[in-house]
This record gives C-alpha cells, structure tokens and sequence, in this order.
C-alpha cells in the first residue's frame, strides 16, 4: 500500500475517560456517557499500524480524562517508547506518588504537561476540588529525580494553566512553581464553559478574534515593538486591541493563526478511550458548551475503529482526507463572529454549505483555547 497524501506526525491518545478529580471547569458536567478504558487491542493496533507512517514522531497521551487512571498505562509509555517514539502526557499529578513514577521513568517517558489552574490550594480547590499543589509539586519532582537515573535526556516539564476571571491574577505567580519542578514552558489556555455558570468567567468576551483583512483607513495596521510589560503599556495596548485593532507583533500578524487547526494542519489524529479514530482531541466525544452567549451542542466525530480497520485504511479513507483538506483550507463560515443561526447551534452543517463536522467556530482553531 503506497504511503499517504498527507503526513501523520503526532497522535493523541486518550487512554480513559475516567478521572481521580470532579473540576468545576470539565466536560463531564455536559455528557452522559459512561466512563471507559482504552482496550489494550486497540491501542496496540495504533502502534503497530505505525510502522507505516515514517513521519510519525510523537505519542501524546491527553484527551478528556486522567492517563494515570488506566491499569496499564506505564505500559502504553513502554511500547511507544520501544517502537522509537517520543511520549508525551498530561495530567493532574495527584496519582503520581513514588510507584508510579519510578514505573514510568524506567518506560521511557519523555515528557509531561502539568495543569495547574491555582496557585495556593484554596485557589487551585476551587476549581480543582481536592487537589493539592504541594502534592502536586513533590510528585512532579519525585518523576523527574528518577528520570535522570541512568537517561541521557532529562524529562522535560511543563505546565497548563486554564485562565478564568477568577484566577488570572494568579498567573504571574506561575513563574515560581515553574521554578521548583524544573518547568521548561508555561502554556496558558483560555476556560471554556461547558456550565451555563462559567459563562462568566470566560476573559475573550469582548473580542475573541480579532479583525481580519488588510489595513486601511477605517482600520489600520498597528505595528508594535518590543517594550516594558508594564500596567500602563500594557493598558494602553489593551485599549488598542479591544476596539478590533488590526495587530502586528514584531511584524508579525497576530490575526495569521485566526482560521489555524492546532491538529489537522500539523498533521494529527487523535485515538478515543473507545478506540476509534477521531480527527482531533476535541471532537472525541459529544458535549454541550456556551459561546458567547449562545449554547451549542457538538457531535464527535469518528473516522473509524481501530478495533475493526487498520490505521493506515482509516487515514487513507476518502470522506477523512476530504475533510483534512477542508480544514486546511478553512472556508467555513465565520460562526464565531456571526450573530447566530439555526446552522450555529450545532456542529452538522454551516452557511456555505460544509458537511458534518464543521470547524468554524472553534475556539482552537482562532487561537483562544491551547493544548499542551
């Protein structure tokens, strides 16, 4: 069988559903499905099926539920490693006590993304209910001593903030548990409501894309520099910005990532806790979330399942390299800056005629929402 159209490179995995915490900030407060492990067939079908895909570098263990939950997950680590590739997870740390980490380092782990939404236990509890940052810091540190025993790379370390109304000004304070576990980067995400009560705490109320197009004299390019991030340049670049301004960073367009899928333009698949093939981490299960104003429901996307098609056959399948290529080129219609229709209520049609399921109101895709 000759070799794909479009490069496959990363590849998320979700190995369960299932989760040790209840964040008020979780999709689980929008579905009713019941909660599952990924089945070892399945995940071993994924690895095998790689050895077709030679741009395939790098296995991300995320999704919508805690890795650490999965009675073999130090093993999926094991086998992706063996086969040459790079692991990646994400993950709350509380289950990461001294067992569990020697087990993963000796797997190979190469990689892991803390999310951290709070920077003293009284914040980080209220959106993470029985979590602790001290915990969460000794057992982060605790890994990475055991992943410099006997490796020639060090583990890498980093954190996820989601960034609400009610701790944005926690952020700053980031910098130093950055410091203690050895953080190499800080990944900010913007919260998205799931509940009708964290509509509130959304921060791109006002303006969450930006204007779009060519400069002109109704609304011109602004061209910043470099300066000092202080409270008043920082307010007088917030006043800019907040009446729609056409923005270049160090000539650098910040409106460039506005029409951008994080996943499919990388090239990207993402693997259910039920073993199928989705196109990207967001669409592998079914929820209801609140933008910018209006509720929507989406429906998850499948591909295929790996437990009854290789991967290769799923990739390769028409209806799924048709809508890469759709994703690509982005022309769906602008539902995030639209008033709202029938067709923006949901995720199966849009305005100018795209088939299930369309993308042009994601939140990933105009840059407010981040994934590790």
């Amino acid at each position: 069988m000759t070799a794909p159209a479009d490069p496959l490179t990363k590849i998320y995995v979700e190995p369960t559903s299932r989760c040790n915490l209840n964040c008020v900030t979780c999709i689980r407060h929008s579905w009713d499905e019941p909660f599952e492990d990924l089945p070892w067939p399945a995940y071993q079908a994924l690895i095998d099926g790689l050895a077709g895909f030679p741009e395939a570098k790098t296995v991300a263990f995320a999704g919508f539920g805690e890795s650490l939950c999965h009675p073999r997950f130090p093993d999926m680590v094991r086998l992706a490693h063996e086969r040459g590739l790079r692991t990646e997870m994400t993950s709350n740390a509380l289950l990461l006590a001294p067992p569990m980490a020697e087990r993963l380092a000796d797997a190979g782990l190469d990689q892991i993304t803390v999310s951290i939404d709070g920077t003293s236990d009284e914040s980080l509890a209220a959106v993470r209910p029985g979590a602790s940052l001290g915990k969460i810091v000794g057992n982060v540190k605790g890994l990475r001593r055991r992943c410099e025993q006997g490796r020639a790379e060090p583990l890498r370390i980093g954190i996820e903030f989601v960034a609400m109304q009610s701790n944005i000004r926690e952020m700053p304070a980031l910098q130093k548990i950055a410091e203690e576990i050895q953080a190499s980067y800080v990944i900010v995400s913007n919260v998205l409501p799931y509940t009708a009560e964290l509509q509130g705490e959304i921060l791109y109320d006002l303006e969450p894309t930006s204007y779009e197009g060519a400069g002109n004299e109704r609304n011109p390019h602004w061209h910043l520099p470099k300066m000092d991030w202080r409270r008043d340049t920082m307010d007088a670049v917030a006043a800019i910005a907040s009446e729609r301004a056409n923005l270049h960073y160090l000539d650098i367009d910040l409106n460039l990532r506005n029409n951008y899928c994080p996943f499919i333009r990388p090239g990207s698949l993402a693997l259910s806790c039920h073993g199928e093939v989705c196109p990207c981490p967001p669409l592998l299960h079914s929820y209801t979330c609140y933008l910018r104003g209006w509720k929507k429901s989406f429906r998850r996307c499948v591909y295929g399942d790996l437990k009854e098609q290789p991967l290769e056959a799923i990739w390769r399948a028409p209806e799924y390299a048709a809508f890469r290529d759709r994703v690509r080129k982005f022309e769906f219609s602008p539902c995030v800056d639209c008033g709202g229709c029938e067709d923006s209520e949901k995720n199966e049609k849009d305005c100018q005629g795209n088939p299930f399921p369309v993308c042009g109101d994601c939140l990933w895709a105009r840059g407010v929402l981040r994934c590790a």
